[in-house]
């Protein structure tokens, strides 16, 4: 019999990249909000995460071995001009699917951020203390604490993942890729550093630290540390596309905005250690997109 999982967040980028490569060796379910999709041979629920009571009935109703928390309020922008929803959805939404869960006796994991510190250091380690500049970063640490605290199994991940994205959410490389196919300019910073990782990886990773066991904060992040700019040189690199359209900016200038950290690059030397896994660089996970571009689960994807 197949495991069940149930993500939250369930027509988010994520979710629906791990419902996809996940639902032949699992039963999935996935609990949407307002926007609903169906992806085939996986069940899909309408429920209130934040409501104590839905959470209840259908975590006790469908009895999975793991619940996948991705959902979140992610816009920087959005976060730092409603503070109030910012909390509501990244702190209260977590601890409740955290104390649920915990009451059920159901494994968590919780997919946090590497927006969590100043930018001032590389390639931080799950030991340092954060230091969140603006108020997505500030919910998202506070939302690690309160799930550890209400539920200390839990698995907490951070991250910064890009994968092939849905026709109503493009993900960071499909907005690289289909601009350059389209020869429209993008500005990419080049003081901007950080350690992504792509999808499928990312996911692989997370399911080797379930098989382990392991619970706590987890890095789960590329063994890179690389620029925006540079990324989408490695981007247009791997997909034959033409870098002049790319110009090299910098965030610094106009970090008056919404404060931002320039170096959010982690280190994922605990995971590897943890997992016997290698993990890869940038330029191998872009090539494992580039291959898995004219799959079918990929064209499923980007036609939800």
């Amino acid at each position: 019999m197949k495991s069940k999982i149930i993500l939250t967040g369930g027509s988010g980028l994520l979710a629906v990249n791990w419902t996809v490569s996940m639902r032949e060796t699992h039963e999935i379910i996935i609990l949407l909000h307002e926007r609903e999709i169906a992806i085939a041979g996986v069940t899909a629920e309408k429920v209130d995460i934040g409501s104590y009571e839905e959470l209840k009935v259908v975590l006790s109703k469908y009895q999975p071995e793991i619940v996948i928390h991705t959902a979140g309020l992610t816009s920087v922008e959005t976060c730092e001009s409603n503070p109030t929803l910012a909390n509501l959805v990244n702190v209260e939404i977590s601890s409740n699917v955290a104390l649920v869960t915990k009451q059920l006796g159901i494994k968590m994991v919780h997919i946090s951020t590497d927006h969590l510190f100043d930018g001032t250091h590389p390639l931080l380690s799950e030991e340092i203390i954060p230091s969140p500049l603006n108020v997505y970063g500030f919910t998202k640490e506070l939302a690690e604490r309160k799930v550890l605290e209400t539920h200390p199994q839990a698995l907490v991940i951070r991250t910064n993942f890009y994968g092939w994205g849905t026709s109503y959410r493009k993900s960071f490389s499909d907005m690289i890729i289909f601009s350059l196919r389209e020869k429209k300019q993008i500005t990419l910073y080049s003081d901007v550093y950080y350690s992504p990782i792509y999808v499928n990886k990312l996911i692989s990773c997370v399911h080797a630290l379930i098989s382990r066991d392991a619970k706590g904060i987890f890095n789960v992040v590329s063994d890179s540390r690389i620029s925006k700019y540079e990324f989408g040189l490695n981007i247009a690199s791997e997909f034959n596309l033409d870098t002049s359209f790319i110009r090299e900016g910098l965030l610094a200038p106009n970090n008056h905005i919404v404060k931002r950290p320039l170096d959010m690059s982690l280190s994922n030397q605990k995971v590897s250690t943890f997992t016997g896994m290698q993990i890869g660089n940038v330029k191998d996970h872009i090539k494992l997109m580039k291959l898995q571009e004219q799959d079918s689960s990929t064209t499923e994807i980007q036609h939800l």
